[in-house]
């Protein structure tokens, strides 16, 4: 059976679904199209902790899902903006599993995961799969992918 290793930028993912289509992201579909016939060694969603009922609910969601849910505290800067990004972790788990899967799916449109998905094509030999928004996924991250597939139709809620 092919094996699958996740990845899921959910900030990138809730502000691209949001902001392209007033719509929220459909983790469930994603699951069943990504999983299917396929083992899972790991299923990874990585956001920002802002400690309120509403966001822990969605944690708990995801988990009832299949997903392991890796938080980083929110973090208010001085001047008003705010922190809270997960690419170098995503970069090192997605590397740690690329050795072990047969597919990598990534789910986000950052352009900086580009270089990640070049390395684990080129260097493991692996398939990856990166599921983004079409029209603000970074061109240079669709063309490192092995398939890029676009999140639009069954895999928005609302």
């Amino acid at each position: 059976m092919t094996t699958v290793a996740i990845f899921v930028d959910t900030q990138n993912v809730y502000y691209t679904v949001r902001d392209a289509y007033a719509k929220q992201f459909d983790y469930r579909r994603f699951w069943a199209k990504a999983t299917a016939g396929r083992e899972v060694l790991t299923a990874r969603c990585y956001a920002t902790d802002k400690g309120d009922a509403k966001q822990r609910g969605f944690q708990n969601t995801l988990r009832t899902i299949g997903f392991e849910v890796k938080l980083k505290p929110f973090i208010q800067r001085a001047d008003g903006s705010a922190k809270g990004d997960w690419d170098v972790g995503i970069t090192l788990d997605a590397i740690e599993f690329a050795a072990l899967a047969d597919v990598v799916v990534l789910v986000s449109g950052d352009g900086d995961f580009d270089l990640l998905a070049r390395k684990i094509r080129e260097v493991h030999g692996k398939r990856v799969e990166v599921y983004g928004v079409p029209k603000l996924t970074a061109h240079s991250l669709i063309n490192a992918s092995s398939e890029f597939i676009p999140i639009e139709g069954d895999l928005l809620l609302g």
